[in-house]
């Protein structure tokens, strides 16, 4: 599984790692294309490596370019649909939980994320699998509920962190709650939030590999097949591309969001 990218631990308790990270020269120079250039040589090498191998006919089969594009772009699709679905659920509960009304619930909220989260993945898919079946759509149903719970939190911690003083003065100035939420909390909450989307993008490319015990498809059919028949370079390949696909997808979110960041923060 894929490590959270450093610095949002320190993001979720105070955002300044982020805000110096949203900031840095080196995200603006040709310097921050060298990332992505040497991950996709990356790739792009070992590939070249396994297909010049002595290989048998297995292999040769499970190893060909066009099959192991497909299992990539699989692994791409379960990533980004279970994301936003991550997104769509995490985001405005999280803005809700975070009102004084509703503060209340978050305890019981919260100890419902972690269900997913504490519990092993595998653990989580084989369940779901009994219940609905195999397939593309029980493996996101499955990542979904493992990666709630970051963009969840980091979207509550963003918005409990801004100055009251600040919401009040809105307030003071007319704003409706809607017009506050809109232009004084969420921009000001905008990197802790685009932290926790980044860090359950990364999580959920290196969970993903788990899709292939219901037949979800993915690089994680590399990495079963290989460990089944007992072909090494196959193994290897499946592990050597989730790791850099965590490593592009990392950078891709480090990029959207500076990009996506209000300026001035």
């Amino acid at each position: 599984m894929t490590a959270p990218p450093l610095g949002d631990t320190e993001d979720a308790a105070g955002g300044t790692g982020t805000q110096e990270a949203l900031h840095t020269p080196a995200g603006r120079s040709w310097r921050a294309l060298l990332q992505p250039l040497l991950i996709v040589l990356a790739g792009l090498g070992w590939m070249l490596y396994v297909e010049n191998k002595h290989l048998d006919s297995i292999e040769e089969r499970v190893l060909a370019p066009h099959y192991v594009a497909q299992k990539t772009w699989e692994h791409i699709e379960l990533a980004l649909a279970s994301t936003a679905i991550v997104l769509v659920i995490a985001i405005p509960l999280g803005i809700v939980l975070s009102r004084p009304r509703v503060r209340r619930a978050t305890p019981l909220v919260l100890g419902v994320a972690n269900i997913g989260q504490s519990a092993p993945a595998i653990g989580v898919v084989v369940l779901l699998a009994v219940l609905w079946g195999i397939g593309f759509w029980t493996a996101i149903v499955a990542l979904v509920a493992y990666g709630v719970l970051p963009a969840l939190r980091n979207t509550m911690v963003g918005l409990q962190q801004v100055d009251p003083t600040l919401t009040d003065a809105g307030r003071g100035i007319g704003m409706s709650a809607p017009a506050v939420l809109g232009r004084v909390e969420l921009p000001l909450a905008a990197p802790v939030i685009l932290a926790g989307i980044r860090t359950t993008l990364v999580l959920m490319v290196g969970t993903a590999s788990i899709a292939s015990f219901i037949s979800g498809g993915g690089l994680g059919d590399l990495v079963t097949t290989g460990v089944t028949t007992q072909r090494t370079p196959v193994l290897l390949t499946g592990c050597v591309l989730i790791a850099l696909l965590a490593l592009l997808i990392d950078w891709l979110g480090g990029v959207a969001t500076r990009l996506l960041a209000p300026k001035g923060l």
